[in-house]
């Protein structure tokens, strides 16, 4: 079992930015990836970074270097700097880990940006 709580959502103007926070209930270097996907409403859930067991992380090509994910393995949280933010960054944004076949979801947080 895997729990990820997560924090750091908020309102923010377009231009701003912001850090979510995901973390994990065991080591991070143990779970095969940890991301995070957002949903906007009246749309699928996204990818939009992850970070793997050995550290290399992979974006969503549209967020044109934007965001950053980073991890810090001594307090096994998961990092998402998010600058540059736009109106359609406005979603609820889930943490994600992947270990074996399994998924684990947080419970989310909203994050709107607003023009």
């Amino acid at each position: 079992q895997v729990q990820l709580v997560e924090s750091g959502g908020g309102l923010v103007q377009a231009g701003g930015s912001l850090r979510l926070s995901c973390t994990v209930s065991r080591s991070i270097e143990s779970i095969n990836a940890v991301g995070w996907y957002r949903q906007a409403p009246g749309n699928e859930r996204e990818l939009v970074a992850a970070i793997t067991s050995g550290g290399s992380p992979n974006y969503a090509d549209s967020l044109e270097g934007r965001f950053t994910i980073s991890r810090d393995n001594a307090e096994n949280t998961v990092y998402l700097q998010m600058n540059s933010l736009k109106p359609e960054d406005t979603a609820v944004y889930y943490c994600h880990a992947r270990l074996m076949r399994y998924n684990y979801w947080g419970q989310g947080t909203q994050v709107t940006v607003s023009s």
